[in-house]
């Protein structure tokens, strides 16, 4: 199944199927890495936002595909959009995801 997934942020508990897998690619692209105490390696490296260049968003992009790809196996990233404009919390910026969900 494809989807289009985004990173706007919207936490629930006990979901399961495929809101699960998608509320997990949120947590996982939203998570600056290092900040997760027993697991430093969790995460999204955001730091390279300090430098907006085509060069940055391509390390970002990579950076998010080897995180979910890590963390949520079930899920193969097509292609993200990472949407410089739109900002949505401390500093992150908005990404569009097209995902393979394998179910």
């Amino acid at each position: 199944m494809e989807l289009v997934i985004d990173n706007t942020p919207s936490y629930k508990i006990g979901l399961e199927g495929i809101d699960e897998i998608i509320q997990n690619v949120k947590v996982i692209v939203n998570t600056p890495k290092g900040t997760v105490p027993l697991d430093r390696d969790f995460g999204v490296d955001w730091s390279i936002v300090d430098t907006p260049t085509t060069k940055t968003f391509q390390k970002l992009r990579i950076s998010i595909v080897k995180a979910i790809e890590k963390y949520e196996p079930r899920v193969k990233v097509k292609t993200v959009e990472v949407i410089p404009d739109e900002m949505i919390i401390d500093g992150i910026f908005k990404v569009r995801l097209k995902c393979e969900i394998d179910v």
